[in-house]
């Protein structure tokens, strides 16, 4: 842990713990920039971006933040270079192998949603290894988004109502929200408080289009492998300071 990490180890007193989101989920962009301002390849901008969502999850962890939610590939970063994503995916497979039995230790809870039938056999087997041994775990709810995009979660949702419809189990008057949520992806996940966006980008890029309905949206300009407790602090105290009335009027 740096000095930095290690000055705010512990929940930052300006902070409300009551006030703390219970779920936050972060779009992490900006690896190839970083990487393109520091002189080195793209690849070495998403590998300092591993270490980046390392510190947050054990940072959440820390400050007792219930659940964590990760969008580590998109269902349209397959048109990156393929050599990116070749990496990408030896990336993941290597880091949940190195990381699991800490991970276990600390009684992380790790969930992986999106379509993952698409993606390497030898890493789908490293996901369904991590998801089965840490399926008791009872801390941090660590959820990594990959090869997901949210309307197509919404598309296999609706296709797989209807052909509930179709075999007579599942009447149309009986489609409500709970019902559709039980057929997404997110299946038994709360919906996040706070959606982080780094690098600036002002869009929400597919992700968790139905769970962020009423999400506190933060942009920074900072770029992901730069994000650490520090930001992840200023990212907090403004959500602190916004006022939550899902479309009621205000009490005040």
């Amino acid at each position: 842990m740096t000095a930095q990490q290690t000055e705010l180890q512990y929940l930052p007193p300006d902070l409300k713990r009551e006030l703390l989101p219970k779920h936050v989920a972060v779009i992490m962009d900006g690896n190839g920039r970083w990487a393109k301002h520091q002189g080195l390849p793209r690849i070495m901008g998403h590998k300092a971006g591993v270490d980046a969502l390392k510190d947050l999850l054990r940072c959440c962890k820390d400050w007792g933040i219930e659940a964590l939610t990760a969008y580590a590939f998109s269902t349209e970063n397959w048109g990156r270079p393929h050599e990116e994503v070749d990496f990408l995916m030896t990336l993941f497979q290597r880091v949940l192998r190195q990381e699991l039995r800490e991970m276990v230790e600390e009684n992380v809870q790790i969930r992986f949603v999106g379509n993952l039938s698409s993606l390497p056999r030898s890493l789908q087997a490293e996901i369904s290894r991590a998801m089965e041994e840490t399926k008791v775990n009872r801390g941090i709810k660590f959820t990594i988004a990959t090869n997901y995009g949210g309307r197509q979660e919404i598309i296999q949702a609706c296709r797989a109502i209807a052909q509930k419809v179709q075999q007579g189990l599942l009447q149309p008057d009986e489609i409500d929200e709970a019902t559709f949520e039980r057929h997404l992806y997110t299946i038994g996940i709360c919906d996040p408080d706070l959606l982080i966006r780094t690098s600036g980008e002002m869009r929400v890029s597919n992700f968790l289009l139905w769970q962020i309905a009423y999400s506190e949206i933060y942009i920074t300009d900072t770029l992901w492998p730069d994000f650490d407790r520090h930001e992840f602090h200023r990212a907090l105290c403004a959500y602190q300071q916004r006022e939550r009335r899902f479309g009621k009027v205000s009490e005040v």
